[in-house]
């Protein structure tokens, strides 16, 4: 089951997260939401540098540090830096970088205009602020403009929603990158985990990528199985079933890819990118 802030500690966080003096102290905004970062933007020979980990985080990459070099994938894109050199890959072709990366408070300090624009952003840097915006995820070339995420616990559930354009066409890609083969729905599957019959399922989260006006472009429901039981009551059950209401179709999935999208929703939360819409935990 899933740990959450109370909601009045969340709204708390959110307030400060969207207040101008927020913003003036965390001068990198994405997508119109002021990412905190422990170390300021700065020019260097004419390039605007920013602290490499949040900012790709927020741009939906995922972040590996090795001895000097520093490796950034999202989706098909993979690039490698490293620190004191102008010297770079980009997938698998070597580029030249206008400043070398640098180590400033124990942090990688990067040129963001190649950054933002090897994953398809847009950049503007004015009054010490940065601006990245990025591309709209687009599901039946319908324009996604949030992602909701609503789940359960054993007293009330939370219904948030998720409006970075990176974040979502990262769990978005995660969903259908992970889909397994076509199953048969299961025997027993509900919100609450039925502790009665063997192979039964509960529902992780359900998530649906929302349009302009809030409808319904894209659902996915994850379930996982209830183990509440003997290990041989359990043979040939999967761990972990996705149920795609778009399609009416269920596919195997994995532990790991749920995880990794649960990982990808509470990065989000941490940076500001989270709304909550409803909270009725008790």
């Amino acid at each position: 089951m899933k740990k959450i802030i109370p909601s009045i500690i969340f709204a708390f966080i959110l307030a400060i997260a969207s207040s101008p003096a927020y913003a003036a102290n965390h001068p990198i905004q994405i997508d119109g939401v002021a990412v905190a970062s422990d170390v300021k933007p700065e020019t260097k020979n004419k390039r605007t540098m920013v602290p490499l980990r949040v900012v790709s985080e927020n741009l939906g990459a995922k972040v590996d540090w090795s001895n000097s070099k520093v490796t950034l994938t999202k989706s098909s894109m993979k690039v490698t830096l490293q620190t004191n050199s102008t010297a770079a890959m980009k997938n698998g072709e070597a580029v030249q970088l206008d400043v070398k990366p640098y180590i400033k408070n124990n942090r990688v300090m990067v040129p963001l205009r190649f950054i933002a624009e090897t994953f398809g952003c847009k950049v503007n840097y004015s009054n010490s602020k940065v601006t990245v915006e990025t591309a709209p995820l687009v599901i039946h070339n319908v324009k996604v403009k949030a992602l909701q995420e609503e789940y359960h616990m054993t007293m009330g559930g939370v219904v948030q929603q998720l409006k970075g354009n990176a974040y979502n066409a990262a769990i978005y890609d995660a969903f259908v990158r992970n889909k397994g083969a076509k199953v048969d729905a299961p025997a027993s599957y509900s919100w609450m985990a039925n502790i009665d019959v063997p192979g039964s399922y509960y529902k992780n989260s359900q998530y649906d990528f929302l349009d302009e006006k809030g409808n319904s472009v894209q659902r996915f429901d994850v379930y996982s199985l209830v183990n509440a039981f003997p290990d041989e009551l359990l043979t040939g059950y999967p761990e972990v079933l996705l149920y795609d209401a778009t399609e009416d179709q269920w596919y195997l999935f994995s532990g790991a890819a749920r995880d990794s999208i649960q990982s990808m929703v509470e990065t989000a939360g941490k940076n500001g990118f989270l709304t909550v819409i409803s909270n009725t935990v008790v």
